[in-house]
């Protein structure tokens, strides 16, 4: 479990105030508006399934409630996320289940668990993915399959990473002090050289683009790999 500063304390909490429902869909798009939903997951009945940097379990709450799966781990490290996942959907359980952790030991702790890891713009995006990407591989069960939306590239304009670099992106403290934090923005051919050598296979990417215009519109890198059988 995380023992650093929780940066993800304001995120969300406006909409929590207001919308308390189980969402009604499932977009892997920047824009969470437009492109293909749950069914790059493939047929969940009887699976399970886990969401990498859950926050507050909105996506996880969706597929547990409308796709049948055995079990849903949303897994996320901050305290306040976590916090506003029970409030939202603790109801849920046992199905959706909500791990209050950091996910690369977590999937550490979970070898050939999963059929099925997926993160929407999550923690894929504020790990190592040095780290992140061999756990996920080993949390897997063989043949089983990683799906996860990033940013195709930087919401400036500025190009995607061409090699393994992070980026120090705007973030506030609990008490609103600037600060920042890192994220993975990479090109597609950097993800497929590291799915490949944590031992996922089949790997195919995919640009969603932005169906708006401003700052705040980007591109959509969607990225689906499996563990090799």
């Amino acid at each position: 479990m995380t023992t650093t500063t929780d940066l993800w304390h304001h995120y969300g909490r406006t909409r929590t105030e207001h919308d308390r429902a189980v969402p009604e869909t499932f977009h892997w798009s920047w824009s969470q508006d437009t492109g293909p939903g749950p069914e790059l997951l493939g047929d969940l009945t009887g699976r399970c399934v886990g969401d990498l940097g859950a926050g507050a379990a909105r996506h996880a709450a969706h597929l547990a409630t409308r796709h049948q799966p055995s079990r849903v781990d949303a897994i996320d490290a901050s305290s306040a996320q976590h916090a506003m996942a029970t409030d939202l959907y603790a109801h849920l359980a046992p199905r959706l289940r909500l791990a209050h952790a950091d996910v690369v030991s977590y999937l550490r702790a979970a070898p050939e668990t999963y059929d099925v890891l997926y993160s929407v713009f999550g923690a894929v995006d504020f790990t190592e993915p040095r780290d992140v990407l061999p756990a996920a591989a080993a949390a897997l069960h063989p043949g089983g399959r990683l799906v996860f939306s990033s940013l195709a590239h930087y919401l400036n304009g500025a190009p995607a990473q061409s090699d393994v670099v992070h980026a120090d992106v705007p973030a506030k403290t609990p008490d609103g002090e600037a600060t920042t934090m890192r994220r993975w923005v990479l090109q597609e051919q950097v993800w497929t050289k590291l799915l490949d050598e944590a031992g996922l296979t089949s790997i195919t990417t995919e640009v969603l683009s932005a169906t708006g215009a401003g700052q705040r519109c980007a591109d959509t890198l969607l990225v689906t790999a499996y563990r090799v059988k």
